[in-house]
């Protein structure tokens, strides 16, 4: 199969008819094998009968429904263990994604030999109130995890299907799937710019508040994926500097009382500066050797993304080569 291409959905009755129509004539119309899989999280509305009924007219149409509204990582993580395509596309089902970009994004993935190709919607049809936020999340994004895209909020992306088998997404780490795609190895990344439509029916599912989640999310996978296996590398170096510096501190400061009669050492700022920063250092040292524990006690301390084997019996797909020794 050539395609999976993945629908979140929360009470997008209006817009799910006309999406599946527009992706049916896209793929006929490039003659490409595919299946549509639409993962209805929650809706209130009639969303999931929208969904059967598209089924019972198109085999390719597949559903899963949640019992409750869980969010869009959680819709995208299901959706991925079940996908069978090669190539698998996720697009918002709003209709402001365009399904007409999505033989270029397979090309790029099959052709240019791309991981992962996100879409960047450099015109948005959106509010001052959506834009100018959505700039600031991209820049810091940009900076903090060194991959150079421009629109990582884009519901529009295509995977190598080896991609979204090796990466899990929870809480609202659907923004960062690049981001953990690269820590697990996946270094191919690409940007293609699309076209944004127009919102036609219903309102936006996210709010003002999604910048602060978003930011502790990305400072959270940025810690895991760094040091997940080795917190104490992180945690054990700022605590042991930390309980330096006030050990420097409040020793300078003991010595001086010393030599120095009538000398005031717990009048001073500095003095209780280093007892803080024995208590930190000592916390955080404590913290990251907890955390070491937990770590080495984890069913996936052993994990490691393979790529490729030979000569070795696994279940994992295995590439025939011959190698001249």
């Amino acid at each position: 199969m050539n395609l999976s291409i993945v629908v979140p959905v929360f009470n997008e009755e209006e817009s799910l008819p006309h999406l599946e129509e527009w992706i049916a004539r896209v793929m006929l119309d490039h003659d490409f094998s595919y299946e549509v899989l639409m993962v209805d999280d929650g809706s209130t509305d009639g969303s999931w009968s929208v969904i059967k009924e598209l089924r019972r007219k198109n085999r390719s149409v597949k559903g899963i429904k949640f019992r409750r509204n869980y969010g869009k990582a959680a819709a995208l993580n299901t959706a991925f263990e079940h996908v069978q395509g090669d190539v698998v596309i996720t697009m918002d089902a709003d209709l402001q994604d365009s399904p007409d970009e999505i033989p270029a994004l397979y090309d790029m993935i099959v052709n240019e030999k791309y991981d992962i190709v996100s879409g960047w919607k450099k015109k948005r049809h959106d509010p001052l109130s959506k834009t100018i936020p959505s700039k600031f999340f991209n820049r810091v994004t940009r900076i903090i995890s060194g991959i150079k895209l421009n629109d990582f909020n884009c519901g529009l992306k295509a995977y190598r299907k080896e991609v979204v088998k090796s990466v899990e997404v929870y809480g609202e780490m659907h923004r960062y799937i690049p981001v953990m795609a690269k820590w697990s190895g996946f270094t191919r990344i690409g940007e293609k710019e699309v076209q944004h439509q127009e919102r036609k029916f219903g309102y936006s599912k996210f709010g003002a508040g999604r910048l602060i989640t978003g930011f502790l999310d990305l400072l959270s996978i940025t810690f895991v994926g760094k040091f997940g296996k080795r917190p104490m590398h992180f945690l054990g170096t700022l605590g042991t500097i930390a309980f330096a510096i006030g050990f420097i501190i409040l020793t300078s400061l003991s010595f001086y009382k010393i030599f120095h009669e009538g000398y005031g050492m717990t009048d001073r700022p500095i003095f209780y500066f280093g007892i803080l920063s024995l208590i930190i250092g000592t916390q955080l040292f404590v913290t990251g050797f907890l955390a070491e524990l937990v770590s080495r006690n984890s069913p996936n301390r052993n994990y490691y993304a393979v790529e490729k084997k030979m000569g070795v019996k696994s279940q994992a797909i295995e590439e025939d080569v011959n190698v001249d020794i």
